[in-house]
């Protein structure tokens, strides 16, 4: 089979929260609906293993690609195992010819597959090295690292998401993986009719779109914001229920500040307007893999300020500004630098558009897992 006809394939997706993404989601599940449903339209059969609270839809499909339900134990630690166990056994009797694991807490089960259904080909993403995360104690963090292990060493092919990541894995375990980024599609004027529900106005407001917990460091923001002098909002998108404590900490900390706006988990075009009249985009994260946020943001033209770690120079490359992770008063220094010089923000989002139209092109990246997947077919 030639390389520009790649022949069509059953695939399953093992390790995402679900489709379409919900307030709960992170780059993980934006990145698997992507890709997901870009396969699904090239003609692929796609089969993606879902969480039933994290799935928006009661449909058996979503844009063409089919939704396997499969319960777990809603507990932190306990969660992501119980489902990727269920669908790990639950795919053995499937009829696919890929199961493409993603993140190294699930690819720690890819063995499963492996083992027992040895005509399936099997492919693991590592979308970020999750024991640097600072949610997870011992040992979860030394499970991680066992399922980072797993991740290169079992599967068929192994993928990582940034040159970063992918030289770790080079660098630690010896073992050349294949990289194959994030993406983002151009934003192109979506209009600014929903920024009014919150008072916005195109470029009046500096923008921040993560999930509200800690290791995205958004509380350094909001401190560096209340140090800087501007007439432009903070508006800082992700879901922030009752009941996360950072989530409430970051409210406590804002209340009485009427131009800091929470707006909540957003998405469709109401997230395309949010960016797209941006005056600028801040990503302030403790760890990374490789943000889709960032990407998103440059793919609407918008200047990115974001923290100095590996995982956030990678997909900015010259096309933005940075500050020393954790230190609000040099975000604050950047910040009012910016806000003071519209003409290089405007000329640092013009670079970012055009890097993000270059080097993360969601088509080209489709293009590139389906030559992945028709050579470990063969």
């Amino acid at each position: 089979m030639s390389a520009s006809t790649p022949r069509k394939l059953s695939i399953a997706m093992i390790g995402q929260k679900g489709l379409p993404v919900s307030k709960d989601a992170g780059g993980v599940e934006r990145h698997v609906e992507e890709l997901a449903t870009r396969l699904a339209e090239r003609g692929h059969d796609v089969l993606v293993y879902v969480r039933p609270r994290f799935t928006a839809t009661r449909d058996s499909t979503y844009k063409g690609v089919r939704l396997q339900r499969m319960p777990s134990i809603p507990t932190k630690s306990l969660d992501t195992f119980t489902h990727t166990l269920l669908a790990s056994i639950s795919v053995l009797f499937k009829n696919v010819d890929v199961i493409h694991y993603h993140g190294i807490g699930p690819a720690s089960l890819a063995w499963i597959p492996r083992l027992f259904k040895p005509r399936a080909k099997i492919i693991a993403t590592v979308h970020a090295l999750d024991w640097q995360h600072p949610k997870w104690g011992p040992l979860a963090k030394l499970y991680l690292r066992y399922g980072a292990w797993i991740a290169v060493r079992v599967p068929h092919a192994t993928v990582a998401v940034s040159k970063n990541i992918r030289a770790f894995l080079k660098k630690k375990y010896g073992v050349d993986v294949r990289y194959v980024p994030n993406g983002a599609d151009l934003i192109r004027d979506p209009g600014a009719e929903m920024l009014a529900r919150w008072g916005l106005e195109p470029g009046g407001y500096i923008l921040n779109v993560a999930r509200l917990v800690k290791l995205k460091g958004i509380h350094y923001l909001i401190d560096a914001y209340g140090r800087i002098a501007t007439d432009k909002k903070l508006v800082i998108v992700g879901a922030d229920e009752h009941g996360n404590a950072y989530a409430d900490e970051l409210r406590k900390v804002s209340a009485g500040n009427s131009s800091i706006i929470f707006t909540g988990f957003q998405t469709d075009r109401t997230l395309r307007q949010l960016f797209a009249n941006a005056y600028l985009y801040v990503h302030p994260s403790i760890t990374e893999g490789l943000s889709v946020s960032i990407l998103e943001a440059m793919a609407a033209g918008r200047c990115p300020l974001v923290s100095d770690i590996p995982g956030n120079l990678e997909p900015i490359d010259h096309s933005g500004i940075t500050f020393v992770s954790g230190d609000p008063a040099d975000l604050a220094e950047k910040l009012q630098e910016l806000v003071n010089h519209p003409e290089i923000v405007a000329e640092l989002g013009k670079k970012a558009r055009n890097w993000v139209a270059r080097e993360y092109d969601w088509d080209k990246i489709v293009a590139e897992t389906e030559r992945l997947y028709d050579k470990v077919a063969d």
